[in-house]
């Protein structure tokens, strides 16, 4: 079935039917500020500091509020069992499979206000804007605002789109614990209820092609945009993280009775092995004659038992991320680095045992949306990088279920999850416009 000719747009054909499309820099970054507000911690001397944990108050206020704006643009709107949130243009021809943009909401503990807010406000913008434009398309175009993308909460990261995508089980999903506080015993099933999100996660999955497209606007969090003085980058290739837990364990004892020959300090043994994941990351970079390193490693979180100041440590639990492009090129690192633990435990006399809690696949972006986004920019005489996505986003699992693009905008010396986290209005603006031009060329084939 088409629409009335007299309303449809073919925008890929006609960029100049367009020229009334105006994005409200102003609106954005407004409602940027606003959404900033939904916060448990105190504004930060060098920064806006954000704390807004998925189904706190603070989350559940802002999806409130989001509804507030999608609502007085009179956009339908759908929440599906985890909370990932729907905003939808209805297209003349609804029953085609839809364009989408979004991102997340969700902030970790002491954040900045950009990361993921600006690909749910920027695309909220884009359909606003397409909107009041005059122009209408065949496709529908939605805005979603993806459950928990953050580990915070549930100790995995992309909640929303891992469902969504099939990759996560639901029934593994509603076990998750609630790590928010340390004495909680409430999990993902019950902390969902409480805030008002029912039904079976099973119901939450999409298939394959669902969406015609995806494309997520994003801040780089990384430097090499500001770095090199360019506006934009369009994303080719997402790294993919694989998650480790080491548990390293020796003998403890009194820190003045235990002598030195004697000891088998865990700490002592940990610092060796952080040192050898730090080395091994190092060493895949230079083997793999990159101009850039796409193999990166942190050691997150170092738990030391007993931790007593007068104590030799018994214990010692590390939380590993390792990511990169190539996911051999991942695996080979950290055989390199299960090597360097067996001598460790060796002379040392400790033991090391390692538990994979995730190993996601990298996503590769669609070669014809790429091209898109690159004469997109062609089009509006902007010099545009094309780039890798070391971090990783939603759009890593929602490359499950539809072709996938991601647009990156600076962010101030690739500061991002703190504070001082910023995005210039004039490249929010400027992501937002390329944005709206892109979804306007997809929702008209």
């Amino acid at each position: 079935m088409s629409g009335p000719k007299e309303l449809q747009v073919d925008a890929a054909r006609n960029p100049g039917e367009l020229e009334k499309l105006q994005i409200q820099e102003s609106r954005i970054l407004q409602e940027l500020e606003q959404l900033a507000r939904f916060t448990s911690v105190e504004p930060a001397d060098n920064g806006v500091a954000v704390t807004r944990v998925v189904f706190t108050q603070d989350d559940l206020r802002a999806r409130d509020w989001l509804k507030q704006l999608a609502a007085v643009e009179g956009f339908a709107l759908r929440e599906d069992a985890v909370g990932n949130m729907f905003v939808r243009w209805e297209g003349l021809e609804p029953d085609l499979s839809a364009v989408a943009t979004g991102s997340h909401i969700d902030a970790i503990p002491h954040a900045g206000m950009y990361d993921g807010t600006v690909g749910v406000l920027g695309g909220l913008e884009a359909m606003r804007a397409l909107k009041h434009s005059g122009a209408r398309f065949r496709r529908s175009i939605e805005v979603v605002m993806l459950t928990s993308e953050e580990p915070t909460r549930f100790g995995i990261g992309c909640l929303g789109s891992r469902l969504i995508s099939g990759t996560l089980e639901p029934q593994q999903a509603d076990q998750l614990p609630d790590r928010l506080e340390a004495e909680s015993t409430g999990t993902l099933a019950s902390v969902r209820a409480a805030a008002g999100f029912h039904g079976d996660l099973a119901s939450v999955r999409m298939p394959r092609g669902h969406y015609h497209a995806w494309l997520e606007l994003h801040i780089e969090q990384g430097p090499l945009l500001e770095r090199e003085g360019l506006p934009i980058g369009i994303v080719t290739g997402i790294a993919a993280p694989a998650g480790y837990r080491i548990l390293i364990e020796g003998l403890g004892g009194h820190a003045g009775a235990l002598l030195m020959p004697d000891r088998r300090d865990a700490l002592c043994a940990a610092s060796e092995v952080i040192l050898a994941i730090e080395r091994h990351a190092l060493a895949a970079n230079a083997a793999s004659g990159s101009p850039t390193p796409d193999t990166v490693a942190t050691v997150g979180t170092c738990a030391v038992f007993p931790g007593a100041v007068n104590s030799v440590p018994s214990k010692v639990k590390l939380e590993v991320d390792i990511r990169d492009t190539d996911p051999a090129r991942r695996e080979a690192a950290m055989q390199a680095v299960r090597r360097d633990c067996k001598e460790i435990a060796a002379r040392r006399g400790v033991t090391i045992t390692e538990e994979l809690v995730n190993a996601d696949a990298p996503a590769l972006c669609d070669p014809h949306l790429v091209a898109t986004l690159n004469q997109v920019c062609a089009d509006m005489g902007v010099t545009a990088k094309q780039m890798v996505s070391r971090a990783y986003h939603d759009s890593l699992f929602l490359a499950q279920v539809a072709p996938i693009a991601m647009i990156f905008i600076p962010c101030r010396g690739g500061v991002s999850h703190r504070p001082d986290e910023y995005s210039t209005p004039e490249s929010i603006a400027l992501g937002t416009r390329i944005l709206a031009r892109t979804l306007a060329k997809l929702s008209s084939c």
